[in-house]
């Protein structure tokens, strides 16, 4: 199932998405927190270690005025109910949070990337776009992966 945006339309602040999967919190947990899995549906990840506190990095393609670095770090990890981390780039600095919570046919995702300032709407609706792609992403690469 694709995700579904939750965000109210007067939100400005946050965007949120769920995603209804059916596959175990475990398996959902590893696509968030395997490198090779993550760098399939959402960035490549530099230096990825699951201890509070820790830095890392996603990288992808530059393009004029961003280098293509994300940097990141934990803020919490409750395997594998529970992942947030910050997501900063020179124009943008948000708080990235995935919830796992099992159902009956699998796991319920829900997505928030909060912390957007009211002078940030080409960032917010940028965000919410590539949420909307990596989160698809995201589905196809747990329907091939064991």
């Amino acid at each position: 199932m694709n995700p579904v945006d939750k965000t109210a339309p007067s939100q400005t602040e946050s965007i949120a998405f769920e995603f209804d999967l059916h596959h175990s919190p475990e398996k959902v947990w590893r696509a968030l927190t395997d490198p090779a899995l993550l760098t399939e549906w959402l960035l490549p990840v530099v230096g990825l270690k699951l201890e509070p506190g820790a830095a890392f990095m996603f990288k992808t393609q530059p393009y004029p005025g961003w280098d293509g670095t994300v940097n990141c770090r934990l803020l919490e990890i409750e395997a594998p109910r529970k992942l947030s981390y910050t997501w900063g780039v020179p124009f943008l600095d948000t708080v990235v949070t995935f919830t796992l919570t099992p159902t009956a046919s699998g796991t319920r995702l829900s997505l928030v990337q909060s912390g957007f300032k009211q002078d940030q709407k080409k960032e917010f609706g940028g965000a919410r776009y590539g949420w909307t792609m990596m989160g698809g992403k995201l589905v196809d690469l747990l329907a091939r992966v064991s």
